[in-house]
Formats: C-alpha cells, structure tokens, sequence
C-alpha cells in the first residue's frame, strides 16, 4: 500500500489577492476546479485512497471542501499554526506511517505517470528516493552566435537540463533520515543531498508532458490556457478544439497502466498517433498504435483505446 502526502501550508503571497481570502491550493485552474482537486485525484487515478494534507494557512477552507472523504480518498489533516519548512512538516507526517508514500508540492499541476513512477520505485531495491524531474525552460530569450556573429534568436527554449518537479515517491525505509537533526529547514537541502551521498536517490523523468510549478499569476495564466478545454479524466486527459497539423480536433492522451479510453466517434474522422504506443480495439478487432500511425474511424465507432506507453492521440474530422 502506499499513500499520498500533499505539502499544502504555504501563504501563496505571489499569488495575492486571489490567496487573501483562499490558501493557494484552492485557486482555481478553472471552472470549480482546484490545484487540490488536480492533485487529490491525481493520486486517486493512480490507485492511491488515502491522503495526507500538511496544511497551515487558512486550512479550514481546505477541510470545508474536502471533508475527512472526498472522491473515495480518506483525507487526513496534520495542521501547522505557522510553516516551519518542508523537513518539519515531512518528519512530522512521517513518523506516523508505515507505508512507503507519494509525496506532492502542493502547487504543481502536472501529467507525470505516478502508477509508472510508484512501479519504478518498488522495483528498483536500491532506491530509497525517487524525484520526479523536468527539464528547464529558460527564463530568458536565448542568442546563439559564433565568433560574435548572431546566428539565431530562441524565444526561451527548453535547456538540456533537469529541475526538481515537487513529485517524490519515498519509501517507508527513508523515513528516519527525516527525523535527524538538520541546520536548515528544507528536504531539498538536507535528507535529500544526505540519501544521494548513499547512491540510493534516483530520478524519475517523463519529457514531453505537461508540467508547471503555480508560483505567481503568471503561472496561473499557463495553466489556466492549458485547462481551457481539457477535461481530466481516469485514464490521462481529453481536450477539445486541439490543433494537430493545423487542423482542429480532439486530443487525448492516455497514460500507461491505468484504465482504457473509451469513445465513440461523432463523425467520420481520422485517429492519428503523436506518441507512444497502444492499441485500439472494439469487440471484433485489435489494431497496434504507434507513432506516426493514421486510422480512419466511421461516425458511430466505439472503441477503447489501451497504452502499453504513455500515448497521445488526435481524433481530426475527415
């Protein structure tokens, strides 16, 4: 068994005024949907019931929309009165389980695949830590040039380099590495550099998904056109009005080992393959998917789609 930690106490004074009158779990990336609701669910699809909440500012709000039960998770709440660092709040949670724990910064929205990440964990018997990684975009605009003559302009391009996502799978035999004496009050600067020196910390990395840490309003703006026509769903995503090959569709992405996708086509359309592999299958047949691979469905078709990888698909109308 394994089960949620979500560090959720922070101010979120970046994000004023929305988090004057709300804590910053509970802003909205749209419609009566939350950056909790995003990460509770998250770890629901993924086959976790049962979450831990590290909260602090204004955490009645969070206890008034999500109960001790929401969604079939348990919800559990351990209450700090002022944030004293993520090593405090991390420590105290963890002297009261047993079990190894997914652990989530609680203003992060992103795709990783926390059923791959967990398997990975279990299987790997060296590991005591698991960070989930991204890669960098820069903050900046980037000039490329050789002996001082400008070649080209990249309007902040993704780097070749990792950052820590806020996405840890821990294992219940790390957990005393947080109950030691530190100088400093932050798990990215104590246990986590100590477990490395042990060569028992691995990463955990998935490109070419969506990822954003929401720490200010510009961030918020990201995400909120990411969700303006998606719908999460058990298995990935589903979103309207997608543009593949400059034509609109649908574009749905369906993550390896959890449930089917499962559809029906409104007209005659094309199913075309962006990434990974799976297969499409109806009662009577079973079609591989791989990238670059294009179906024609008839309107009426209903099928569901498997991902034996992480997959992307567009539906495009004929």
């Amino acid at each position: 068994m394994v089960v949620g930690v979500i560090l959720a106490g922070g101010y979120g004074k970046r994000l004023k005024p929305l988090t004057e009158m709300v804590p910053k779990p509970l802003v909205e990336i749209k419609d009566n949907y939350t950056i909790l609701d995003r990460q509770l669910l998250s770890l629901k699809y993924a086959g976790i019931n049962e979450v831990y909440l590290l909260v602090g500012y204004l955490w009645e709000k969070i206890k008034d929309r999500y109960g001790d039960s929401w969604n079939n998770l348990q919800i559990h709440y351990l209450v700090e009165n002022k944030p004293q660092g993520t090593l405090y709040a991390l420590s105290n949670c963890f002297s009261m389980l047993s079990e190894d724990s997914v652990v989530m910064n609680g203003d992060v929205v992103s795709d990783f695949n926390i059923k791959k990440m967990i398997k990975r964990g279990e299987e790997n018997k060296d590991a005591l830590l698991l960070i989930a990684v991204t890669k960098m975009r820069s903050p900046y605009g980037i000039i490329e040039f050789r002996d001082d003559l400008i070649l080209s302009f990249r309007e902040k391009p993704i780097l070749d380099h990792y950052i820590n996502a806020g996405l840890y799978y821990v294992k219940k035999e790390a957990y005393p590495y947080f109950q030691m004496e530190y100088r400093d009050r932050a798990v990215e600067r104590t246990v986590f550099p100590r477990i490395a020196e042990m060569r028992r910390a691995f990463v955990y990395r998935e490109d070419d998904i969506f990822w954003q840490s929401v720490d200010s309003l510009k961030d918020l703006e990201k995400v909120r056109k990411e969700y303006e026509n998606r719908e999460d769903t058990p298995w990935g995503y589903r979103k309207e009005k997608a543009l593949f090959e400059g034509k609109e569709g649908i574009e749905l992405y369906i993550k390896k080992g959890y449930v089917p996708c499962e559809f029906c086509a409104d007209k005659d359309s094309y199913l075309v393959v962006s990434d990974g592999e799976g297969k499409l299958s109806d009662n009577s047949d079973s079609i591989p998917l791989e990238k670059g691979k294009r179906i024609f469905i008839n309107k009426g078709y209903c099928g569901k789609i498997i991902a034996s990888e992480n997959l992307r698909v567009y539906l495009i109308p004929k």
